[in-house]
């Protein structure tokens, strides 16, 4: 039995079951999110429970937030009541609901939500030394909670909270090894030095290890102190204006010395699968 993921609101009058918290973009569809309410129906009384799907990207630190101007930008919200139930609603019913629903009892409600195909992938921009909050990109929330109408201010001691990611499969195409090479000439010394990187795979998924083989043949007279590997995180922001964001995402050092001189001399250093984990 696969698990289920629950929480609660801090006043324990309505729960939220999801089977996954992970949602994956296949192209031609994307998983649904299903899901079941426990409501209370003694607290509720003549008020309604909605669920709510946000997909917002946030471009500037919380602290930054001042005179009601916010450095975020909401780019999908899809919103639905889930108690009453509205015969319009009513979809099938999933196995995953279908199993709470017997499991939960009458006061249980289930929902269900379709992201849309242009809706964009989740994405964090790798915090940089010294920042504070909640870190920048595309995140996706799933809220329930009890209101009047979907348009009043919900309260946090009656709402739930969940952070769902929208990730896109990508499958693993046949590809060379990626190789790159790099010279580097010095004044005065008889050679150049000579770098080649290898990876054993061109693509990565979130949690593997990134297998590094690095080469230097030293023939220059220069005496190299430090290796360092790192893995950047490269993107490019489009709002008001193109922006550049560059963060390291891990970082590995050698500190084995390549010396040379001015002679016919070659010295090599082969680090086989250095292991850098994100």
């Amino acid at each position: 039995m696969k698990p289920v993921f629950k929480k609660s609101s801090p006043n324990s009058k309505i729960t939220c079951y999801l089977g996954k918290r992970d949602f994956i973009d296949y192209m031609d569809h994307i998983d649904p999110i299903d899901g079941v309410v426990l409501v209370d129906p003694e607290y509720v009384k003549d008020r309604k429970v909605y669920a709510s799907v946000l997909a917002a990207f946030r471009y500037g630190r919380e602290d930054l937030d001042v005179l009601g101007l916010t450095f975020r930008k909401d780019l999908f919200c899809s919103t639905q009541q889930i108690y009453p139930p509205i015969d319009d609603q009513k979809k099938s019913l999933t196995h995953l609901q279908q199993r709470l629903l017997r499991k939960l009892g009458p006061n249980a409600y289930p929902f269900y939500f379709e992201i849309p195909q242009h809706a964009p992938a989740s994405v964090t921009l790798q915090p940089a030394a010294g920042d504070t909050g909640k870190p920048c990109g595309v995140d996706y929330e799933l809220k329930t909670y009890v209101a009047e109408t979907n348009e009043d201010k919900s309260h946090k001691r009656s709402s739930v909270r969940l952070a769902i990611r929208k990730l896109t499969y990508a499958p693993e195409i046949p590809a060379p090894q990626p190789v790159i090479e790099a010279h580097k000439e010095f004044m005065m010394s008889p050679a150049p030095l000579h770098l080649e990187c290898t990876l054993d795979k061109e693509m990565y998924y979130h949690g593997e290890n990134i297998n590094v083989n690095v080469v230097v043949t030293n023939n220059s007279n220069k005496t190299l102190r430090k290796i360092r590997i790192a893995v950047v995180q490269n993107a490019e922001i489009c709002l008001y204006s193109s922006t550049q964001y560059r963060c390291d995402v891990a970082v590995l050092e050698s500190s084995q010395t390549i010396c040379g001189n001015m002679f016919i001399y070659q010295c090599t250093l082969q680090m086989y699968y250095c292991r850098i984990r994100i």
